[in-house]
């Protein structure tokens, strides 16, 4: 049948025009340039020791992990004071029988990311994966410094098995059901405890550490778990050179979550308001990318920095702080540039550490008490502060950390006095003399009494040294450093292989029986660097973990901070200022108190860098 020719020629025009639409459309669409991934650049002052949950205790491994493990509960990213909220559970967890019994319903739908252990199939997040992931720290053979921290949660029958299986050598059978950690079904995860647990969600709100790992990729990479890690987080490793750099991106399948959503600031915190309504609506991960670099040296972190290689400086150093914050506010000239600073006191404390397994300066008789507390009235902690860490710290008075149950800034002890007259006094009381005449005190038995401490080789740390050694010199004792890399004094340190260092602690949690973990015995290689036993303070610390939150183990930690300064484990120095400074692009970065996992919540605007641009 032949078409009219009226009716047929619009119609051959019509498609024309539309073809021609359509082929403008597809130019013009391949033509419009991709936007460039957002990619958040800065570096590491200290170098990360692997990503296996179970198998790290340091702090710039913890920083990834969380961003690639999830754990059930997570902190509020904009709530001050820290509020726990559901990560991975539907709801906060339900609690019974005196907090003996513990029920957690997990969100459904969630999936890891995508990896060959999973052979090409989607896979889901169960309440049998947390079990899985919980069993792997009493699991002999991973050896977890976090175990004890898990023993001490006393969950029904774990620890019973961890010990037979240490006993037997047999390999850990995960399959072995126990009786206080139960997937109830494929979403309901059960813990029962032998004894009274008030704040057991507040360790498995650790997502840097308890965040859940599957099976099969633990056993796709036997003894290489700590390169590998594969969770349900918004960013997956995409690249690693130990101790130089890491790279990040965002992860294509991770679930739907919106920041307004997420965060519930004060009514009257202005700043958290205002985050919460620029990024309304906004999917969680904003940025594309993170890549972290590890520069250990203060100078060319921080000029790398300057001159724009990093988007934000973590911690700015403080031999730079003065040039950074004169006053406590943002240079001028930084400002100018669109530079944001953020300055909070931080959940820390800087302390020295005495190994009381070590011949010289460990032990409990009073000569060795004696020899500790005389070190520590030796030490001129303030011109440390005020010198070399440009003020940016306040002194330590005990081991508890602002912002943690515990904390008192109106208590005041021994750990911050500088007395070299009384150090000399109780040196001279308990026979640390000069018996062969070569101007340096020997032990009371005639020995030499030399002491060496552990130290990291760059500058910064080297400022600190010299104040030791010059106030140490100046009471009669010699003191040697051994120089070595971060991660491997770490392992001196965990194994009690070391006779003194010094270094930092960060809390992870609100509550303050973490600090009082370093005084207790079943730390023990563990958080308990010092390898500190004493039944008096073990039996406090066993107290205050079943106690609920009140004034009656407030008065426990009191106490506990008498011991720490006369029998001095430790030497509690210092409280620090972070400031971290970020470029005009960053857009939404406040500081977590706690927790490590911030990335998500921050977007990089390229359009405000431009701004500043000359």
């Amino acid at each position: 049948m032949t078409m009219p020719r009226a009716r047929f020629l619009p119609s051959m025009l019509r498609g024309a025009a539309l073809a021609v639409a359509a082929a403008l459309a597809l130019s013009c669409a391949q033509a419009a340039p991709e936007a460039p991934p957002k990619v958040l650049r800065y570096a590491f002052r200290v170098a990360e020791t692997g990503f296996d949950p179970a198998k790290i205790t340091d702090l710039y491994s913890r920083m990834i992990t969380p961003h690639i493990f999830e754990g059930l509960y997570t902190y509020d990213q904009l709530a001050r004071p820290a509020k726990m909220k559901p990560l991975t559970a539907a709801a906060l967890p339900e609690s019974a029988d005196d907090y003996k019994l513990w029920t957690v319903r997990l969100r459904p739908g969630i999936l890891f990311a995508q990896d060959p252990a999973f052979k090409g199939k989607p896979r889901e997040l169960t309440a049998q994966d947390y079990v899985y992931t919980f069993k792997r720290f009493a699991d002999p053979a991973v050896a977890s410094p976090s175990w004890s921290e898990v023993e001490e949660l006393e969950l029904v029958g774990l620890n019973e098995y961890h010990a037979q299986v240490r006993k037997s050598g047999k390999p850990f059978d995960y399959d072995k059901p126990i009786e206080g950690l139960r997937a109830l079904d494929r979403y309901t995860l059960q813990f029962r405890t032998k004894e009274t647990r008030p704040r057991l969600m507040e360790v498995f709100a650790q997502g840097d550490l308890y965040g859940a790992v599957a099976r099969e990729v633990i056993e796709a990479y036997p003894g290489d778990s700590m390169a590998h890690p594969v969770g349900t987080g918004p960013f997956v490793l995409k690249q690693w050179r130990r101790s130089s750099m890491m790279v990040l991106e965002r992860n294509p399948h991770y679930r739907e979550r919106f920041y307004d959503q997420e965060v519930d600031p004060a009514p009257d915190d202005a700043e958290g308001q205002a985050l919460k309504q620029r990024f309304k609506g906004r999917r969680l991960p904003m940025i594309d990318r993170v890549e972290v670099g590890v520069i250990e040296e203060n100078q060319p972190r921080w000029l790398s920095f300057l001159n724009g290689e990093y988007d934000f400086i973590e911690r700015t150093p403080e031999d730079f702080i003065n040039q950074a914050m004169p006053n406590g506010q943002l240079a001028p000239n930084l400002a100018k540039q669109g530079k944001h600073a953020y300055r909070t006191v931080a959940s820390d404390v800087l302390f020295t550490v005495f190994n009381m397994e070590d011949p010289l300066v460990g032990g409990y008789t009073p000569d060795k008490i004696a020899l500790r507390r005389a070190i520590s009235l030796a030490i001129d902690v303030e011109r440390e502060l005020r010198l070399v860490r440009r003020g940016q710290a306040i002194p330590a008075q005990s081991l508890y950390m602002p912002g943690t149950t515990g904390y008192d800034a109106a208590f005041k002890s021994d750990m911050s006095s500088f007395d070299p007259a009384r150090a000399k006094a109780l040196l001279d009381l308990y026979g640390y003399v000069d018996k062969d005449g070569d101007g340096w005190r020997d032990q009371p038995d005639g020995s030499p009494l030399v002491l060496e401490s552990l130290t990291t080789p760059e500058q910064f740390q080297r400022q600190i040294d010299e104040i030791v050694q010059k106030n140490l010199n100046a009471v009669g004792l010699r003191i040697a450093f051994k120089p070595a890399k971060w991660p491997e004094n770490l392992k001196a340190l965990r194994a009690g292989r070391y006779q003194i260092w010094s270094l930092a602690t960060s809390a992870a949690k609100p509550d303050g029986q973490d600090s009082l973990a370093r005084m207790y015995s079943g730390q023990i290689g563990a958080q308990n660097y010092a390898r500190f036993r004493l039944p008096a303070v073990d039996k406090l610390y066993d107290e205050a973990s079943h106690l609920p939150d009140g004034p009656e183990r407030l008065k426990l930690f009191d106490e506990t901070k008498r011991y720490a300064t006369a029998y001095m484990p430790y030497k509690y120095r210092g409280h620090r200022f972070i400031t971290d400074i970020a470029q005009p692009q960053v857009i939404g970065y406040r500081r977590p108190q706690f927790w490590q996992n911030w990335w998500e919540y921050v977007d990089i605007d390229p359009d405000a860098a431009a701004k500043f641009k000359h």
